[in-house]
Formats: C-alpha cells, sequence, structure tokens
C-alpha cells in the first residue's frame, strides 16, 4: 500500500477523550473514530489489524478441531425465556421490540441460540462430541463504556460452544479450549495468563479467564511469579489427545494465579513470598464448563448408548478479538507509538523514502515494493512529499515492526538502512539484503 493513496487521518496531539494508552494511540493513528459512547467505527488500519487477529483465531480454532458457524445478532426473548436468563440478565441486556411488538434483544451472548440449534438437528450420542464457533459483534450496554475498544458496548467476540456426552468428555473439551488459546495468545505476541475465575451470568463451576498483565487492566490479579516463565513454544499438540491437552492445562494453571473476585489468601500465602506479586490485568478471554445448565432448562438431549435421553454436557469459550486489538497496544508500545508483534502488525515493513522526486531513490523504493510485494508480503511505502521528520514519526506511531530507509546519501554507497520498532536498532545492508532479511523474518514468525 502507499501511503499517499491510503486513508490514514493520524492526529498530531493527544485526544482528550483518551484516559489510557491503546484508546490514545487507536485515535491518533487512525484506527478508529467513536459513532457514540463505546461505538465505533473501524477504520482502514484498524480493521486490518482486527482481521488479522481474526484470522489467527479461526487458524488455531481450525488446529483444535472446532467448527465456524455464524449466528445472527438479534435473538429472539422467547429462548432467553426458556433459560430463565431474559429477566436475570440485567440492563446490560438491549431489549427491543420488532414491528410486531415481540421482544428482541441484541446479542449479548449465545448460549441460547446455539442450544436451540442442537437440539434441533442432533439426536443421537454418535453426532458427538461437536464444537461449534462463530467470531461476531455482540452488544452490552455498559453503563460506564471506556477506554477505547477495551470496554465498549459493541464488540467483536469469538463465542464457542461444545457438546458432549459425558463430564469426562466435556472437561477434556475445556483442557482442550485452554491449550489452543494460549496458542492463539503467543501467536500474537501476548503472554496470557489463565487464572480461576467468577462465571458470572454464564453460569458453571469450572472457569478461567485469560489476563494479560498491564498497569490499565480493570482486574485486580494476584500471581506466582513463575506463571510469567511458562511459554506453550512450539510444542506439537494432538488436541485428541486427553492425557496431553490435561498435561498442559495442569502446567498453566497450578500455580496461583486468581483475580480479586476468587483471591484466596490463606492459599497465596503459600506462594514463597519472593515470588507473590499483584498487578492490573485485562481479560482478552474466558472458558466455561456449565455442564447441563442448559440443556437442562431448554430439552437438549441425545439418545444415549443405552437408547435413553441424556441431557448433553455443555460449555462456552470466548475470545475478545477486538478488546485483543486494545491490550496488545497495552503490552506493546512506548512513548512515540505502538509496537505491533511481527504476528499481528497491519503491514510487514514500512519503506521510506527520504527524498520523494529523487530519481534513484524513487527506483529504488518501487523495487523494494515491488519484491516484498511478490514474496507475498505487504510494505506500507511512504511516498508522500513530506518531510522526513514527519515520516518517521508517523512510522514509529503506527508501530509498523521493521522499517527500511531509502535516501541519495546511502544510495551512493549502495545501502539502504533497516530499523527495528522494539529495539530502535539500525543496520546499514544492500537492498538485496534488507529484503531477504525481513522476508527471513516472518518466514519464521
Amino acid at each position: 500500500m502507499r501511503m499517499s493513496r491510503y486513508f490514514l487521518p493520524v492526529l498530531k496531539e493527544d485526544p482528550a477523550e483518551a484516559a489510557i494508552v491503546s484508546h490514545r494511540l487507536m485515535l491518533r493513528a487512525g484506527m478508529i473514530k467513536q459513532s457514540s459512547a463505546g461505538i465505533y467505527s473501524w477504520l482502514p488500519m484498524g480493521y486490518k489489524v482486527l482481521r488479522k487477529i481474526e484470522d489467527i483465531v479461526h487458524e488455531e480454532q481450525a488446529k483444535a478441531g472446532h467448527m465456524p458457524m455464524l449466528m445472527p445478532t438479534i435473538q429472539s426473548a422467547d429462548l432467553w425465556r426458556e433459560s430463565g436468563r431474559y429477566d436475570d440478565y440485567g440492563e446490560e441486556m438491549l431489549r427491543i421490540k420488532d414491528r410486531h411488538d415481540r421482544d428482541m434483544l441484541f446479542t449479548p451472548t449465545a448460549e441460547e441460540l446455539i442450544t436451540d440449534i442442537f437440539r434441533s438437528h442432533v439426536s443421537s450420542y454418535k453426532d458427538l462430541p461437536l464444537t461449534l464457533y462463530q467470531i461476531q459483534w455482540k452488544f452490552r450496554d455498559e453503563r460506564r463504556p471506556r477506554f477505547g475498544v477495551m470496554r465498549g458496548r459493541e464488540f467483536y467476540m469469538k463465542d464457542g460452544y461444545n457438546f458432549d456426552l459425558t463430564k469426562e468428555d466435556a472437561l477434556h473439551a475445556y483442557n482442550r479450549h485452554l491449550v489452543s488459546y494460549l496458542r492463539t495468545y503467543e501467536r500474537m505476541g501476548l503472554q496470557a495468563i489463565p487464572m480461576r475465575a467468577d462465571s458470572g451470568p454464564i453460569g458453571g463451576d469450572d472457569t478461567h479467564e485469560f489476563l494479560v498483565l498491564a498497569e490499565t487492566g480493570e482486574s485486580e490479579v494476584f500471581y506466582d511469579s513463575a506463571v510469567t516463565d511458562l511459554t506453550f513454544g512450539d510444542r506439537e499438540i494432538d488436541f485428541d489427545d486427553v492425557d496431553q491437552c490435561q498435561s498442559i492445562m495442569e502446567e498453566f494453571t497450578t500455580k496461583y494465579a486468581r483475580t480479586d473476585e476468587t483471591h484466596d489468601e490463606a492459599l497465596f500465602n503459600e506462594v514463597p513470598e519472593e515470588r507473590r506479586r499483584t498487578a492490573r490485568g485485562i481479560e482478552v478471554g474466558q472458558i466455561f464448563y456449565f455442564g447441563t445448565k442448559y440443556s437442562d432448562a431448554m430439552n437438549a438431549k441425545v439418545q444415549g448408548p443405552d437408547g435413553k435421553p441424556v441431557a448433553v454436557h455443555m460449555g462456552s469459550h470466548g475470545i475478545g478479538v477486538s478488546r485483543l486489538l486494545g491490550a496488545i497496544i497495552e503490552a506493546s508500545h512506548d512513548d512515540k507509538g505502538i509496537i505491533w508483534p511481527e504476528g499481528v502488525t497491519p503491514y510487514h515493513v514500512g519503506i521510506v523514502n527520504l527524498k520523494q522526486g529523487d530519481e534513484e531513490a524513487d527506483a529504488a523504493c518501487e523495487s523494494l515494493y515491488k519484491e516484498f510485494t511478490a514474496a507475498g508480503l505487504e510494505p506500507l511505502y511512504d511516498d508522500r512529499k513530506e518531510r522526513a521528520g514527519g515520516k518517521f514519526a508517523t512510522m514509529d506511531l503506527i508501530g509498523l515492526p521493521w522499517r527500511i530507509t531509502v535516501g541519495p546519501r546511502g544510495l551512493k554507497n549502495g545501502v539502504v538502512e533497516l530499523t527495528s520498532r522494539k529495539t530502535g536498532e539500525s543496520t546499514e545492508m544492500t537492498p538485496a539484503e534488507a529484503v531477504a532479511r525481513v522476508k527471513d523474518i516472518y518466514a519464521g514468525a
């Protein structure tokens, strides 16, 4: 993409309404624009990152054997009355009526709708296990929407639902999701810690939240610092292997890590004092096992091996796709702007032409642009007729991991400058070497 043709309405000053880093930088970098309180338009740069995050979620869900689908944003209130949650959910639910005076609602979550789909089409235990998921817009009418996409009213979310014959099978689905989520977050450059949490209006006895440590987090968290040494890495996973998923789950959850809602001071004090930590955390996902809560209420049963009807065991599993974008920025930025991890960067490399209009510089930039594009990478070429300082400031603000600077002086010596956004380190090399280096980086990302 050429900057001269791109819609990127960057702001030079910090917006007064932005109270946290991610909100401020997303507005300044031209990624979002507020439509109304807690509701945003996603501009091209923000939308591009949103799709990168969504793609990673889809890829990891596919590896775990989960099937994508899409459900409507508007649901009938009848299903929620059937489950008993319509009156219990609270004022966060946006309740509406259609022209026929029927009670409807804008989806805050979809346990009822997916249960209705399941009971309409699945009747035998032979069709289990089954896990379906969607990535769809949701709405919760927050009393005080704030912090930009971190706590908006409209948000983009992956919500998945497993259906199993027994509790044992359902708990394997729970463990499988935990492992899948750990892989997902690491690919985004995040260390998300699974913490024992409260189930809230979803219900159920078993639930873990995934939290990213950040000063602006909405939750107070208590944890054993040993959990921050754990990484998923490149290990191969057979998601059908019950023992392997259980082992990894225990590896990441046996160390103390809890939100303030479930914190147990006595248990925390058993952690060696030098490893006890308190901090703030941003929730970026949550998994639940809630047994037959919905299948009992909505008569979602299958014929068991003995021919008798049995209520299926269920769980739900959510990832805040739009919230993740804010969480990544909170975890990866400096005073100049965003620092995107390679896995979610909107563009792989920025090309800065220090002297637009110079025949040699223009030709070198065009060659770099074409080589990266041919290699399947996406370059962002700043071909604007603007001062070098302004170009550098924009590149630092939008946070692409790598920048290639091209100028007449360097080209006389046959070199360009490759700069890491994360470290600030610059290296002079030939254009061909710069292309090869960037290609190698993303080949291993």
